[in-house]
C-alpha cells in the first residue's frame, strides 16, 4: 500500500473582515500543526491547499496544491510553453519562481507517532513530486513517476508481471530495451514475444492467454517505423492487456499516447525532456489508480526514483523543451530532404518525408515526425566515413540534445543486439542515425554534404 503523503494537516485562517473582489484572498494564510514552531506561510493569492491527513495515495486529486483559480466554464486549454512557465507557481508558497531542491535524504516529523507529508527522499521529495506533476499533466496521465534512467523505468514496469505472464515487444526499438526484454527479463519467467508492431496482422496473432503487456515505439528506434497506437489499444483492451509506448523520440510535445489509447507512456527524459546531456532520467505516466498505486510501490521499494538535484535539472530543461523540439524538427525536416536527394544516400527513414510508408498514420496521431532520422548509405565504408568526418555532429549515443548527435546504431546504442537477429530484422551495420540539435541548419546540412561527397566510392 501507499504510504506517501502529498501534504501537510494545517488549517486554514481566514483574516478578513470585509471581503471584496479586490481583496478576498489578501489574508488566505496557512499554520503547521499547533505543535510545529515554524511561522505562518502565506499561501500564493488565488490558491487553497487541498489538505489531507490521509497519508493513502489518492491518485484522481492534485498533488500538492489545488488552484481554484481555473475557471470550470473555460474549455480554452493554454498552449505546452504557457503550462511549464506557469505551473511551478502553483507550489511554493514564498513564490519563489523556481522551484527550490530539496537537497535532503530526510525529513523531521512533528513527533514519534505523527508523520509529516515526507519522511525519507526515496519515498517522495517535493521537488521530485513537483516534477511529477508536472510531467503528468503534459502527458494528460493521472500520475508520473521519475526514475534514475530510462532504463531503471522500463524495468520498473517490467516488475508488475510475474512467471507465466507474456509481454508482446516491438522488434525495432531502442538498444538497451531490446537487452532487458531479451536477456533480463525472461529470467523472472515471463515470455517475451517479439513483433513487428507495425503489421497489425501480426500482432494480433501474437496476443494469447497469458499476454499482460504489449510494449512498443512509434516511431521506432533506430529505423523510425510507425505503429498504430490506437488500433493496437483497441486490441489489447478487447483481451484484457496494457500497452507500453516508448515516447521518448517524440515528447510530450509531440505525441501524447494515453490520448491514443495507451495506458503506460514512458520516455527517457535524459532525451528531450532534459534537452542538454547533461542528465540521466526515466519517467512513466500512466492512467488508472491500480497502476498508479503500483507504479508507485515500486518505483519506493526498489529505490529507484530520481535524485532531488536531478529533478531540478528536468524542471529546468522542460522550461525550454517546446521551443527546442520546433527547431530541432524543422531543422531536421530540411535535412532529411537533402538527404533524400543526395546521389550517395539509398534510403532515408523519416516519417516527415513524402514517401514514408507510415507519414499519414504518423501525422494522424503525432503533430510532427520529430528530430531524429536515419539513413543508408549501401556502403559501411562510407557510413563510418560520413560519421566520423563531420565537423559539426558529435559522435555518441542518444538523441535529443540542443546538440546534434551522430551514430551507427550497429556498432554503439544497438551492439548488444546479434548480428543474426540484427539483420533479420533489417538493421544494417550501414545504417546512421542523427538526432539535429539547435545549430544553424545550414551549416549541418553542409557538414554531411563535405562528408558524403568525400566519402570512399
Amino acid at each position: 500500500m501507499f504510504s506517501r503523503p502529498f501534504v501537510t494537516p494545517v488549517t486554514i485562517d481566514l483574516q478578513v473582515k470585509s471581503i471584496t473582489a479586490g481583496n478576498m484572498w489578501e489574508g488566505l494564510g496557512f499554520y503547521k500543526p499547533a505543535n510545529s514552531k515554524s511561522n505562518q506561510m502565506i499561501c500564493s493569492k488565488g490558491f487553497r491547499l487541498n489538505c489531507s491527513i490521509d497519508r493513502e495515495m489518492i491518485v484522481i486529486t492534485k498533488a500538492l496544491v489545488d488552484s481554484i483559480a481555473e475557471r470550470s466554464s473555460e474549455t480554452y486549454e493554454p498552449g505546452l510553453s504557457t503550462v511549464v512557465m506557469n505551473f511551478e507557481n502553483e507550489f511554493d508558497p514564498y513564490e519563489a519562481v523556481s522551484t527550490p531542491i530539496y537537497q535532503t535524504a530526510t525529513f523531521k516529523q512533528p513527533s514519534a507517532t505523527v508523520n509529516g507529508p515526507y519522511d525519507y527522499t526515496r519515498s517522495g521529495n517535493p521537488t521530485r513530486d513537483a516534477l511529477e506533476r508536472l510531467l503528468a499533466k503534459l502527458d494528460k496521465a493521472d500520475r508520473a513517476f521519475c526514475f534514475g534512467s530510462g532504463m531503471a523505468a522500463l524495468s520498473a514496469v517490467s516488475q508488475l508481471f510475474e512467471n507465466g505472464d507474456e509481454i508482446i515487444a516491438g522488434d525495432d526499438i531502442y538498444g538497451g530495451s531490446d537487452r532487458l526484454l531479451s536477456s533480463v527479463i525472461p529470467r523472472t519467467g515471463v515470455v517475451v514475444k517479439r513483433v513487428n508492431t507495425s503489421d497489425l496482422e501480426e500482432v494480433a496473432s501474437a496476443f494469447g492467454p497469458a499476454t499482460k503487456l504489449v510494449w512498443l515505439e512509434s516511431p521506432t528506434n533506430p529505423r523510425l517505423q510507425i505503429s498504430d497506437i490506437g488500433k493496437i489499444a483497441e486490441m489489447a483492451h478487447a483481451r484484457g492487456v496494457l500497452v507500453l509506448v516508448d515516447n521518448s523520440i517524440m515528447s510530450p510535445v509531440l505525441c501524447q499516447p494515453l490520448e491514443l489509447g495507451a495506458d503506460i507512456v514512458m520516455h527517457s527524459a535524459t532525451k528531450f525532456i532534459g534537452g542538454h546531456s547533461y542528465i540521466m532520467a526515466g519517467v512513466i505516466a500512466v492512467k488508472g489508480e491500480r497502476l498508479a498505486k503500483e507504479m508507485y510501490f515500486l518505483q519506493n521499494a526498489v529505490g529507484s526514483g530520481l535524485a532531488p538535484f536531478d529533478c531540478w535539472l528536468c524542471l529546468q530543461g522542460i522550461k525550454t523543451m517546446e521551443l527546442r523540439v520546433e527547431k530541432q524538427q524543422k531543422s531536421a525536416q530540411k535535412i532529411a530532404e537533402f538527404l533524400a536527394f543526395h546521389p550517395r544516400v539509398k534510403k532515408v527513414n523519416y516519417a516527415g518525408l513524402p514517401g514514408h510508408p507510415g507519414r499519414d498514420l504518423h501525422y494522424s496521431q503525432a503533430k510532427g515526425a520529430g528530430s531524429v532520422l536515419s539513413f543508408l548509405t549501401g556502403s559501411l565504408a562510407l557510413s563510418k566515413h560520413v560519421v566520423e568526418s563531420t565537423k559539426y555532429f558529435s559522435i555518441t549515443v542518444s538523441f535529443g540534445s540542443v546538440k546534434s548527435l551522430i551514430s551507427m546504431p550497429c556498432f554503439m546504442s544497438h551492439a548488444s543486439i546479434p548480428v543474426a537477429v540484427r539483420e533479420a530484422r533489417g538493421l544494417t551495420e550501414d545504417l546512421v542515425r542523427i538526432s539535429v540539435g539547435i545549430e544553424n541548419v545550414d551549416d549541418l546540412i553542409a557538414d554531411l554534404d563535405q562528408a558524403l561527397s568525400s566519402g570512399p566510392l
